[in-house]
């Protein structure tokens, strides 16, 4: 039997030979002394004894045996030669009674490379044997800024954590993340437990993730579980049965094709305009009005970003009196929002609006469930395929407001007042930095964080002494203060200067009108699925800024001048020679950042005092929003 098996497993190796050497690609085993960095660039770490993944095994370290195996590690010798005889009798040892004795090998970012032990290898290999133990040294090779040096370091620094080396991530930042969606601190270690629940987790969802066909896929495993782990939540997935979780491998598998896209965005920057066919435009006749449901976090009366949301709902109302009813749930949190969200679709809504970034997990979950019903999160650079995002640009206003402010302050200091570290609200910050810089280049602006912990604004605020200070974008009917917007201190006066504009009611109104005429599906019409990303500003009608009637005429002219060359996209804020706080951003006069540069910012202009504070810095009720869009969560610092 044992001949039989070599004939088989040669046979295999020929066909893997023969295939390679077609398409160009080396036919037997890689060789790590090869592709070794120079000799004293790289250190040695003993790793004793661990199991190896048969998958991770690619090669030997030197080349002496590296010609009798295929590069699948399928013997090529022939059959009557001292080496078949060798792996024979290995094959009937492993049969009998397994192989116990470990091999030797070398790791090299991720990858095995036998010294001592490969035809023990290959028949591991040809029984299908998932892992084999091995005495492991690792190469670590010197830190440099390359992308996969940086992988391969935040690995070790997960390997060392976990033990875990049966998956591997192609993005910067992921291994962070996986720990972090774990419920787990950066360093924390794995108790037995842990790693004993995580392996069932992840290889129960790794043989449905390749039956499905998924080892085809040009990311990772690793990527893929960790989108897997962003819908669902560990907790959630610890508790399912193998029959329910391979049911979602495959409800979610479009998460999974859009994590192979280069550009996983499609950012639309301006409502659709083309005019489709008549037909395409009438509403389906089992559907006489559209029913919208809209989730806050908090209620209109407590909350000013709430309340903003609330005023477009009512604006909806009154846009579509004959056409649609809308309702809302407030006060959702992450424990409630999956009910809030089955309520609203057992109510018969077609669209839901969730109008917060860290209900877009909740979210994601109940599109896959109900594929019938259009949900919406707002939130911005959330690339998911079942939902659809939104956002504003308001960096736009921010920059107007920023040229005021240097032209009105007395003394060439600013405030600016940030809420949360969130994809857009960097951008908010320098472009106002950028705007008051124009005008006035003497400007500092001085940054401070309502989110942040046993921070005193009000006593700051009176420290600094700001000329003019950007505080909170807009307040609700209760609050008597005058301290939004930009406005200024004067002992005990405030006076308001401007006040920038969510309008969310158009930016509503002009989503609604692409489900009745007909418009929403073009905006799929990609061949590359993509997750789609709203992200409309001045041009659109959804971002303005008001001024107080005591602004200088000749100001308001020149506001009014910035504002048409945005508008019409003549003049982007962040264009030209850029410098942040530690020096050139861009050195082209004549570039513009993109605008996906614009979102993922994550620097401070030359001229903010002040700093982009890490989640752990936050209070409590910041950190859902930051732990889904916080800037610094890109670097997996929770």
């Amino acid at each position: 039997m044992s001949e039989e098996d070599y004939s088989r497993a040669q046979k295999l190796g020929k066909k893997e030979y023969q295939s390679r050497m077609m398409r160009g690609l080396q036919p037997t085993l890689e060789v790590l002394d090869d592709i070794l960095p120079p000799k004293g660039s790289y250190s040695e770490v003993p790793l004793g004894l661990v199991q190896i993944p048969s998958d991770q095994i690619v090669g030997t370290r030197t080349d002496g045996r590296s010609n009798a195996f295929a590069s699948n590690f399928m013997p090529i010798l022939k059959q009557n030669s001292e080496f078949a005889r060798k792996w024979a009798t290995l094959s009937t040892s492993h049969l009998e009674e397994g192989i116990r004795e470990p091999i030797k090998a070398y790791e090299y970012m991720n990858k095995f490379y036998v010294l001592e032990g490969n035809k023990r290898v290959s028949v591991a290999k040809y029984f299908d044997v998932d892992s084999i133990p091995g005495t492991v040294i690792r190469i670590v090779p010197k830190r440099t800024n390359e992308k996969e040096n940086v992988i391969y370091y935040e690995y070790m620094d997960f390997y060392n954590v976990s033990k875990v080396n049966y998956l591997y991530m192609s993005k910067v930042g992921n291994f962070p993340k996986l720990q972090a969606a774990l419920g787990k601190e950066q360093g924390e270690m794995w108790s037995d437990e842990d790693r004993e629940n995580f392996s069932s987790v992840f290889y129960r969802f790794q043989m449905e993730y390749r039956a499905r066909g998924g080892d085809k896929l040009s990311i990772t495993e690793g990527d893929a579980f960790l989108a897997f782990l962003g819908v669902y939540g560990y907790e959630e997935l610890l508790e399912k049965t193998t029959s329910e979780l391979n049911d979602l491998v495959g409800k979610t598998w479009e998460e999974f094709l859009l994590l192979e896209a280069e550009d996983v965005i499609d950012l639309k920057m301006d409502p659709t305009n083309e005019k489709k066919p008549l037909l395409s435009r009438i509403l389906p006749t089992s559907v006489s009005r559209l029913k919208a449901a809209f989730i806050y976090a908090k209620t209109p009366a407590s909350s000013a970003w709430t309340y903003a949301h609330e005023l477009g709902r009512l604006y909806l109302e009154q846009a579509f009196p004959d056409e649609i009813t809308t309702f809302y749930y407030d006060n959702a949190t992450q424990e409630n929002i999956d009910d809030y969200i089955e309520a609203a679709i057992n109510c018969g809504s077609n669209i839901i609006f969730t109008t917060s970034p860290s209900f877009a997990q909740a979210s994601v979950k109940a599109a896959i469930e109900n594929p019938e019903v259009r949900i919406l999160n707002c939130s911005l650079n959330t690339s998911h395929r079942y939902i659809r995002t939104y956002y504003a640009r308001m960096h736009e206003a921010k920059f107007l407001m920023g040229a005021l402010a240097g032209a009105l302050t007395t003394n060439d200091k600013l405030a600016y007042v940030g809420d949360y570290p969130i994809y857009g609200s960097i951008a908010n910050i320098n472009a106002f930095a950028i705007g008051a810089k124009m005008v006035n280049p003497r400007a500092k602006v001085y940054l401070e964080w309502s989110s942040m912990k046993d921070i005193d604004i009000a006593e700051r605020l009176k420290e600094i002494g700001a000329g003019c200070i950007s505080g909170k974008d807009m307040v609700i009917p209760e609050e008597s203060t005058r301290e939004f917007g930009l406005y200024t201190l004067d002992g005990e006066h405030t006076r308001s200067l401007a006040m920038p504009l969510w309008h969310w009611g158009k930016f509503y109104e002009q989503l609604i009108r692409t489900i009745m005429d007909g418009t929403w599906k073009y905006d799929d019409n990609s061949y590359e699925k993509k997750a789609i990303n709203y992200w409309w500003g001045m041009s659109a009608g959804v971002i303005d800024v008001i001024c107080s009637k005591n602004i200088p005429a000749e100001t308001k002219r020149l506001m009014e001048l910035l504002k048409q060359s945005i508008v019409s996209q003549q003049f982007s804020p962040f264009s030209g020679v850029l410098y942040s706080q530690n020096g050139m951003v861009q050195g082209d006069p004549k570039r513009r950042l993109t605008p996906e540069e614009i979102i993922t910012m994550d620097w401070l202009a030359e001229n903010v005092v002040g700093i982009i504070p890490k989640t752990e810095d936050l209070q409590e009720q910041a950190k859902p929003v930051t732990l889904q869009q916080g800037v610094n969560k890109e670097k997996g610092q929770i």
